[in-house]
């Protein structure tokens, strides 16, 4: 096997154990490409990447890679909802059909913006028959969930991860809204401003000329198990209803490059996802410009649902939009104080707890089996909170 290229980047000195934990899984072949970053106020303390952007490791994973994160991306699309929010052109509380008047179809007239935030809307999936490309079809992803009556009732009774249709939903809400596509505000209102390299889907420019430019995601050969599943069951159905396979963000022209699902198929890098979250760590501000007011984030960061969700089989509590630490969860760890996250299929992650006024980002293209998270993400956010805790009263 070759050796992975060294890793690149800075890490302030009392983080030189990550920079050691990713050499080794670099070398186990625990990783095959990655970038991890870490902010704290407005000081990036870590910004390190290596290994490789292709299966076949011929192509070194640069300062400039981005690779799809999956659902690490609900986090930046709903940062656009809760933006509509601190603006007034958005009221949680909202029946999404004043907004969306074709929404109420099929008994969805109670459901609220609140409940699309907080995975209770019951849509968490598309009605069989469905076909990744009629979900990378904005207009008819979006027709099909307006006419589809809701899995449960009422709204708000139950919690179940929406993973691919919580993104076109918030989607068409912004689209409603702003006139913009959900892609397009994103970046004006966000990445733009914010100098962060993110976007819903991949340029044709960045398929044409660096090779390492957009890694290519590698998948383990079974990543998720369906034995023993209840068809009937929610999970079962919510895994049907979604069939994006990961090999569909592969290769110039893919369906998951060529779309804008805002719960799915965000690329970008560890340093861009840092610069977007550190700005909610920070309080809605960075670099002298606001995004969200005190306010809205406190109530951004109010429990809508704290339950055991049908979906993933685990506990799990939401605010508008994030996670938030609960009792059970994978993250437990993070317990203490507030902090709002999400992960993404295989791995990638964004934290931003903002009583450390720290943001933790991390992607890879070397997939875990797990919807969630995955084993090598927990090792470095234990390792990075023990850091910054072994770290308090000094400086950085």
């Amino acid at each position: 096997m070759s050796l992975p290229p060294l890793i690149q980047g800075h890490c302030a000195p009392p983080f030189s154990s990550l920079c050691n934990t990713l050499t080794e899984n670099l070398q186990a072949g625990e990783e095959l490409g990655f970038s991890l970053s870490v902010t704290v106020g407005n000081e990036t303390v870590v910004d390190l990447w290596g290994g490789y952007a292709d299966a076949a490791r011929t192509q070194p994973w640069t300062a400039d890679t981005i690779t799809c994160i999956f659902s690490s991306s609900k986090v930046i699309t709903n940062l656009a909802a809760n933006m509509l929010i601190d603006r007034g052109l958005l009221d949680p509380s909202a029946p999404v059909a004043r907004y969306w008047p074709e929404f109420a179809a099929n008994g969805k007239e109670t459901i609220l913006v609140k409940h699309v935030l907080s995975h209770t809307a019951g849509l968490p999936a598309w009605e069989l028959p469905i076909t990744l490309e009629e979900i990378c079809d904005t207009p008819v992803a979006t027709a099909k969930l307006a006419a589809q009556q809701p899995w449960w009732s009422p709204p708000g009774s139950h919690l179940g991860y929406h993973p691919a249709t919580q993104g076109v939903l918030v989607g068409e809400l912004v689209r409603r809204i702003t006139g913009q596509s959900l892609g397009a505000f994103v970046q004006s209102e966000i990445a733009e401003p914010l100098g962060a390299d993110y976007r819903l889907g991949v340029l044709p420019a960045d398929e044409e000329g660096d090779p390492a430019r957009v890694a290519e995601m590698v998948p383990q050969p079974q990543m998720l198990s369906l034995e023993g599943l209840d068809p009937a069951s929610i999970m079962m159905r919510t895994t049907m209803g979604s069939p994006i396979p990961p090999q569909a963000v592969n290769g110039a022209g893919a369906p998951l490059r060529r779309t804008e699902l805002g719960g799915t198929n965000g690329f970008s890098n560890a340093r861009a996802m840092a610069r977007i979250g550190s700005m909610v760590a920070n309080g809605g501000q960075l670099d002298g410009k606001r995004f969200l007011s005190p306010e809205t984030i406190n109530h951004i960061l109010e429990p809508q649902v704290d339950a055991v969700d049908s979906v993933m089989g685990k506990r799990m509590s939401w605010g508008l939009g994030w996670a938030l630490p609960t009792s059970g969860n994978s993250y437990d760890l993070v317990t203490d104080g507030r902090v709002a996250y999400w992960e993404g299929w295989g791995g990638s992650i964004l934290i931003m707890d903002l009583d450390r006024k720290m943001c933790i980002a991390y992607a890879m293209n070397k997939m875990g089996a797990s919807l969630e998270g995955d084993s090598r993400t927990q090792t470095y956010v234990k390792q990075i909170y023990q850091i910054v805790r072994d770290m308090q009263g000094t400086k950085i």
